[in-house]
């Protein structure tokens, strides 16, 4: 007969884990047992080692629903190091009611024998600004203390000011975030490079707009195609969408809608049918009628559509000028839609026939000098082309800007938001504007080239750095 002695003496104690035999962890958000250790490792760091705070170093970010703890967590289930992402406090220490998009890295904290060889910090700062941006962040800071410099600027951070907190040493640093950037180089940067030699033919003025005065006539002419992937997907709305965007177009002119023209392919007749019957309800929810066109089958799913308008006095995309205000006058009725969640706004499909003819006479009420209506570049991209074909810089201010309280606001200054027109005025407008729709001064024109954000700290961060399409001023 044998005898477990375990059973008698207990299992033998185990050393502490060496972290350099075993370096092996991984990144997660933090459960809540991970958020009790993660807050243990705070107190070990930032009271009793580091002595920055007196009791504790709780605060109102960590009562804030929607702030993201990470942590580095060993393969025995240990947390090595964790670190908070969230919507940055206002001057009162508390969270904001309304995310802007601005969000702050904090209690960076890595357990004392983790801090050699693992670089569990950094894996923490790269998750962080990964999450952050996932989480709708156009502007991602944080206050580092002073020591951790080279750490952060290796990381592609930038410094920003140095300040005294909690009386040691501290930077404000900042990390670039580029989807803005990224969007307009993908929809809108080829643009110049393409139609250089097309520029000779566009009238005096109206270089980069989305629809043309035809010369000798009051006509304006707007043309847009739908992604062929948009119509294979969703085929009536897709049609419903050609006309939309096409009246868009006239609208940011100040044209009347007098007809259309549309050019479909699909692969049969069941589909082509389909993409049809979007087309021509939208074209009877705009009272807008369609005059002809071209309708090819046997081919994949295809759609562009041509919209004619009048007007004497067409209002150009790049009439803007340094000192101008910049306003933004959009519906923020209904939501995302199916399928398109972050991308596409759907404002219209809920509207009344008289709600959706009435937009068309926004600009005439507002007599801006320059107007564009907001397209799949999103609002900043849209606002960075008028002011490049103005030969001027544009900055937002982000609180100012009218967003659906459905949509964060990274979304909203990036998506298709249905119906929006963004312009350039010298003075107020003084005509009545639809009640379904909200308008609001968000910023200005100013010397320079790109769009910068400004924040309500009055820090300004670019969103574009340089011109959107290439194509240079207007006139």
């Amino acid at each position: 007969m044998t005898l477990d002695v375990s059973v008698l003496t207990g299992l033998a104690p185990q050393p502490a884990p060496d972290r350099l035999r075993d370096p092996s962890y991984v990144v997660v958000e933090a459960d809540a047992a991970d958020r009790l250790a993660y807050r243990r490792l705070r107190d070990e760091v930032f009271v009793r080692e580091q002595e920055l705070f007196a009791g504790t170093d709780a605060d109102a970010v960590d009562d804030d629903p929607r702030a993201v703890v990470l942590v580095a967590r060993s393969g025995d289930g240990e947390v090595l190091g964790g670190v908070r992402i969230h919507p940055a406090s206002g001057p009162d220490g508390l969270p904001p009611a309304r995310d802007l998009g601005w969000w702050r890295g904090s209690r960076l904290a890595v357990a004392a024998d983790a801090r050699l060889h693992l670089g569990v910090g950094a894996a923490l700062v790269r998750a962080a600004c990964a999450r952050a941006e996932a989480e709708g962040a156009l502007r991602f800071d944080a206050e580092i203390q002073a020591q951790h410099r080279r750490l952060f600027e290796r990381l592609g951070w930038q410094v920003r000011a140095e300040r005294l907190l909690h009386g040691r040493p501290h930077l404000l640093v900042d990390f670039p975030v580029t989807r803005i950037q990224r969007l307009a180089d993908a929809t809108k940067a080829p643009l110049g490079g393409l139609l250089t030699e097309l520029a000779a033919g566009v009238p005096a003025g109206f270089l980069g707009d989305d629809g043309s005065p035809v010369p000798g006539s009051d006509l304006v002419a707007a043309c847009d195609a739908i992604l062929p992937a948009m119509v294979e997907r969703d085929p009536e709305w897709a049609g419903w969408c050609s006309v939309l965007v096409n009246l868009n177009d006239l609208a940011a002119m100040g044209a009347t809608p007098v007809g259309l023209l549309d050019a479909v392919g699909a692969r049969d007749a069941s589909f082509a049918r389909r993409v049809l019957r979007g087309l021509t309800d939208a074209a009877r929810a705009w009272g807008v009628p369609v005059l002809g066109g071209h309708t090819q089958l046997g081919v994949p799913g295809q759609l562009a559509v041509t919209a004619l308008g009048r007007t004497t006095a067409p209002v150009p995309g790049g009439g803007g000028r340094a000192g101008q205000r910049l306003r933004l006058t959009a519906d923020l009725g209904g939501g995302w839609r199916r399928g398109y969640t972050g991308a596409q706004w759907d404002s219209t499909s809920h509207r009344t026939p008289e709600q959706l003819r009435s937009q068309a006479h926004v600009v005439p009420a507002l007599a801006p000098t320059a107007a564009k209506d907001v397209s799949m570049s999103g609002l900043v991209g849209t606002t960075g082309m008028l002011a490049e074909a103005s030969g001027c810089r544009a900055v937002l201010d982000v609180a100012a800007i009218p967003t659906p309280a459905a949509a964060g606001t990274a979304d909203w200054l990036t998506c298709f938001p249905g119906f929006a027109i963004v312009s350039a005025e010298d003075h107020p407008h003084a005509g009545d504007l639809p009640d379904h729709l909200d308008t609001a001064v968000c910023g200005e024109l100013v010397p320079g080239t790109g769009v910068g954000l400004r924040w309500p700290d009055g820090t300004v961060t670019d969103a574009i750095t340089h011109t959107v399409t290439g194509l240079g001023t207007a006139s």
